[in-house]
């Protein structure tokens, strides 16, 4: 049976309801011969043909049963009962009448009609059994229906779930590239400022030595631009860079102390999630100094989460007004965090004792980049 003529069947209720119906009489048939024909040894033409003429007959007169059972399908449950029960008897009957009379007439036996209630309770039997089944594939449909359609909601609201999460994730990386892309600009900024101050100086090597190491930091924030999350260990290869620039220009007066953690260390940050924070320390931390100070990085793993805190021995600064007082850098690195983590980050401000502030962050710890970017979007 090819494939197309099993999706027609499928599909129509019409071919299933006549091909049920002829299986269906026909096994009664057999049931008939078999318990009755053959059992009773009255294997003849005539009651032969008397059982494939009534499995007509039953057709027939089941058949408005039908469309009787679909149109009571509407009614009230009692009314559904009543017209259901009036149709049986009726039609039921009908059939007992039909099949006596042929009967008579194929056979030639007379004075059948006092077994009339006889014939119609087996009658009514089979009638009651052909509405049962009817009924019960009627119901079994209307549930396959409805848990199709289950189905097709359930599949076009997950559809529309992965279109939105698609969009979200693709939204939230435009606003990641546009955030990152708004610090090159401003370092770039600072260090030529820096690279102007050598030249006015005549400090000519120096001002070298900060084009070669600037050339370096350039092509491994290129690299790391082209990827939303590096691991904390490359974050802190371009951090080195970065201050390796300015040493040329602060000398001394420049003291750095890192104090990572192993582990902290191959954790997922956004990449130069750290740039905009070292850059407000050494602006306000060490260039308006005179004897410098200290920054420091620390990082931590703590539970499910990674700490960072970015520190310095500054004059310190009223963290209340801090994210009015330190611009772009801070706000920056806060528009990022709330893009990537939503709610499921913590950054403050804290003071460092004698004299300082130390920025701290809490992220999600992850080392798996799919999880990082998916953070809060599934």
């Amino acid at each position: 049976m090819s494939k197309a003529l099993i999706y027609k069947l499928n599909q129509s209720t019409e071919i299933q309801f006549w091909l049920a119906q002829f299986f269906g009489w026909s096994a009664y048939s057999l049931v008939t011969f078999f318990a009755l024909t053959v059992w009773d040894d009255n294997v003849t033409w005539s009651h032969v043909l008397h059982i494939a003429v009534q499995a007509l007959l039953g057709i027939l007169c089941t058949w408005p049963l039908r469309p009787l059972f679909r149109w009571a399908f509407g009614l009230p449950g009692l009314s559904r009962l009543l017209l259901a029960i009036s149709g049986l008897l009726a039609l039921s009957w009908a059939w007992t009448a039909s099949r006596m009379t042929l009967f008579m007439w194929i056979s030639g036996e007379r004075g059948l009609w006092q077994q009339f209630n006889d014939w119609y309770f087996g009658s009514l039997f089979v009638f009651i059994s052909w509405a049962a089944i009817y009924i019960g594939v009627r119901y079994y449909g209307l549930l396959q229906l409805e848990h199709d359609k289950l189905l097709r909601a359930k599949a076009s609201r997950r559809e529309e779930q992965v279109k939105r999460l698609q969009a979200e994730a693709e939204s939230r990386d435009a606003q990641l590239r546009m955030l990152r892309y708004q610090l090159n600009p401003h370092f770039l900024f600072n260090t030529l400022n820096a690279l102007n101050s050598l030249v006015r100086v005549g400090e000519s090597e120096q001002a070298a030595a900060m084009i070669d190491q600037l050339s370096g930091f350039l092509r491994h924030a290129l690299d790391a631009d082209t990827r939303p999350v590096v691991s904390l260990d490359e974050e802190l290869f371009m951090i080195r860079l970065y201050l390796d620039i300015e040493r040329a220009r602060f000398q001394d007066r420049l003291q750095l102390e890192f104090n990572i953690e192993p582990s902290a260390g191959l954790a997922l940050v956004p990449s130069m999630i750290l740039q905009p924070l070292i850059e407000n320390a050494m602006k306000y931390a060490i260039a308006d100094s005179e004897d410098g100070g200290i920054i420091g990085i620390d990082a931590s793993v703590q539970s499910n989460r990674l700490e960072l805190k970015v520190w310095d021995t500054g004059p310190g600064m009223d963290t209340k007004t801090l994210g009015d007082e330190r611009g772009i850098g801070l706000s920056n690195t806060l528009n990022r965090l709330e893009t990537l983590f939503e709610s499921d980050y913590t950054f403050e401000a804290l003071d460092v004792n004698p004299t300082g502030l130390c920025m701290r962050m809490v992220i999600p710890l992850t080392f798996d980049t799919q999880q990082m970017l998916e953070a809060k979007v599934g």
